[in-house]
């Protein structure tokens, strides 16, 4: 029994990685612009569609094909915001925030769809070699499992570099806290919420890419985890990136532990339940109070 426990943490704490990227750009976009961008979704979908062409019909490495995944949705993050998201948040009101929020909804489902018509709604598998499982103390993982959650820790430390020790990072961080004053210390907020979503979206899309290479990508992978990377991200504060990974990792474990008395058509209920009981118990987050892009 204990080590079939052990083995549905194992299993959650891989999938609460993969889930930490786009839970990471959901916190930064919220921390940075004041809403929930949920098109986050559909950009890990795009991110790993461009994964998927660069090493199906290219050939390039897992390296390059994830530095793909993070431009292209960045790039596409931007492009839909401006045209979108931009003109509302100009239109400063008690309800802008639950308009972009709508927004991004509307905007997640035109680009699923949009996906659905290009590529169809098959499953589309990488084309990468079958490797055995490796057997640790009664544990079975994956290689690419393993592989996919040191990538996500890796990236994660990253940003966390970036916004500790960088200009760009520490500047992110003062708009994030009060954009009034860092405007008047010479800061665009406008730039650095670019830099924001690309970031954030970018993080979205290799998230979605980690996820595809282990599985396999169709037009509603991202969708699909939606609402367990909101959960993830209400658990960790929304404004904590720390947090934003924490309540990652502990929704991925909660979600495969559940596992053990819920099917697995069930999973999801379990981050539904997460959101309730914080936003009843403490809707700052449990991890609120941990170091994120706010102060």
């Amino acid at each position: 029994m204990f080590i079939e426990l052990a083995q549905y943490v194992l299993n959650g704490l891989v999938l609460g990685a993969l889930i930490a990227l786009p839970a990471l750009g959901l916190t930064l976009i919220f921390s940075v612009q004041g809403f929930v961008n949920f098109s986050v979704a559909a950009q890990m979908t795009v991110g790993a569609y461009a994964a998927w062409l660069a090493g199906a019909y290219v050939g390039w490495s897992p390296v390059l094909m994830l530095a793909l995944a993070f431009v292209v949705p960045g790039i596409l993050g931007i492009v839909t915001d401006r045209l979108a998201l931009a003109p509302i948040r100009r239109q400063s009101s008690g309800h802008t925030a639950l308009m972009l929020a709508v927004v991004s909804i509307a905007l997640n489902l035109a680009i699923e769809n949009a996906l659905r018509f290009i590529f169809g709604s098959d499953l589309n598998s990488f084309d990468t070699p079958i490797e055995r499982n490796v057997q640790l103390w009664g544990l079975s993982f994956g290689p690419q499992q393993m592989r996919n959650l040191a990538t996500a820790l890796v990236i994660a430390l990253a940003l966390a570099a970036f916004f500790s020790l960088t200009r760009w990072g520490k500047a992110m961080r003062a708009v994030a806290d009060n954009a009034d004053l860092a405007r008047l210390k010479g800061i665009d907020p406008k730039s650095l919420s670019n830099l924001a979503t690309f970031i954030g979206m970018g993080l979205a899309g290799v998230g979605g890419s980690l996820l595809a290479i282990d599985t396999s990508v169709d037009p509603s992978t991202g969708s699909r985890l939606l609402l367990v990377i909101f959960a993830a991200s209400v658990l960790g504060g929304l404004t904590s990136l720390y947090g934003a990974v924490l309540g990652a990792l502990l929704i991925g474990v909660i979600g495969e532990v559940a596992l053990i008395a819920l099917p697995p058509v069930y999973q999801s209920l379990t981050a539904f339940l997460a959101i309730l009981i914080v936003l009843l118990v403490k809707p700052t987050g449990l991890f609120a109070g941990a170091a994120g892009v706010r102060k």
